[in-house]
């Protein structure tokens, strides 16, 4: 293993401890060298990371219902938006994502029109049928694709206020 190679490991590492918690270094009997969040055995050992102090996730009282959503306080110094600003940003977005939708809603009727029930016409360089059927499987991803694009672009124009 090259030196800047174990160096951006353990970078990774050191950065990912702030998520993990815990790291551990791992070594066991005629192995290499691993570092993990997982304890795995007597080989491993936890590593002392200074600086590197992560808090407990604070635990639930009751049962676990889902919460409405709270508001979250935000810094006196941090920018606001007035109102009719926001509400112009709204219809922009909604407009662009109406014209996303259009266009996606157009695509699919289009790949649904060469998809025609699940047997396209065959083109002159699908003699072989595996090559026919590997375009017939690519248009039904194709089609599956953008029905979740569609779906997903609804959503989001309806999750705008």
């Amino acid at each position: 293993m090259t030196m800047s190679l174990k160096l951006s490991v353990l970078l990774a590492l050191f950065a990912s401890a702030a998520a993990h918690g815990q790291i551990y270094k791992c070594q066991p009997p005629g192995g290499s060298v691993e570092f993990t969040d997982i304890n795995r055995g007597s080989y491993c050992k936890l590593m002392d990371l200074p600086g590197m102090t992560v808090p407990a996730p604070a635990r639930r009282s009751g049962p676990s219902a889902p919460r409405a959503a709270q508001p979250v306080a935000t810094p006196g110094e941090f920018p606001r938006v007035d109102s009719a600003e926001q509400k112009a940003r709204d219809a922009d977005r909604r407009g662009i994502l109406e014209d996303e939708l259009k266009t996606e809603q157009q695509k699919l009727a289009e790949l649904r029109r060469e998809f025609n029930g699940g047997e396209p016409e065959r083109r002159g360089d699908e003699r072989n049928y595996a090559k026919y059927q590997e375009r017939v499987a690519a248009l039904r991803d194709s089609i599956s694709r953008s029905e979740k694009n569609v779906d997903a672009l609804k959503r989001e124009i309806a999750n705008i206020r």
